[in-house]
């Protein structure tokens, strides 16, 4: 009787991938030169822009915390500039990353002279950001959905409150550690329990 052939060992599993810390802004070919308005700001405010990214026609500079302010300003006010609209607030999270853990870009638009660009601010997790929404109105609620996504602590808000998720929900939906099925304590197989958890709070209120 033959002899049975020896298992076949089980194939190696591929190493880890470290997860991503970060996006690449790719700088701006040779040949492409920046705009008269990124050399304006770098000479109005000093240490504005740590760095200028250029990807697929689509301009960012990256502005220290401590300049945001100064630089949203100037991109407003200065007339090479003009950046009268912010269309956008938004965020990305790299949790890995020392230099901060959030992306904060503003998505800006010149209604005079129809051109754009994104100011992007790195930010650590506690570290307190001042809002914009004083030089550009449309960047309040924008920033309430930063905050209430991504939990990015703005200040100088005028209203710096959740505007998706409820008053009491707890943690930050949009962080890349945030659990997939929600705070543990709405961990329930039955949406009724969540209902009657909820009912039970609100009957408590009451009395």
């Amino acid at each position: 009787m033959a002899a049975a052939p020896p298992p076949s060992k089980a194939a190696p599993h591929p190493p880890a991938v470290a997860p991503p810390s970060g996006p690449p802004d790719p700088p701006p070919p040779a040949d492409v030169p920046a705009p008269a308005f990124i050399a304006s700001l770098q000479a109005a405010v000093s240490g504005s822009v740590s760095r200028v990214s250029y990807w697929l026609g689509d301009w960012t500079v990256v502005v220290p915390v401590a300049q945001v302010l100064q630089a949203a300003q100037h991109l407003r006010d200065a007339a090479d500039a003009a950046f009268d609209f912010c269309s956008d607030v938004t965020a990305t999270d790299w949790p890995p990353r020392a230099e901060g853990r959030f992306d904060v870009v503003y998505c800006l638009y010149s209604t005079r002279h129809r051109h754009r660009v994104r100011m992007k601010v790195i930010v650590g997790e506690q570290q307190p950001l001042p809002s914009v929404s004083g030089i550009w109105p449309a960047a309040n609620w924008l920033e309430r959905e930063v905050y209430d996504m991504f939990g990015v602590a703005f200040t100088g808000h005028p209203d710096r409150r959740r505007i998706l998720m409820p008053e009491d929900w707890q943690g930050f939906p949009q962080r890349k550690d945030y659990p997939l099925e929600g705070p543990g304590e709405l961990l329930m197989e039955n949406p009724i329990d969540w209902l009657k958890l909820r009912q039970s709070r609100e009957q408590a209120d009451i009395e």
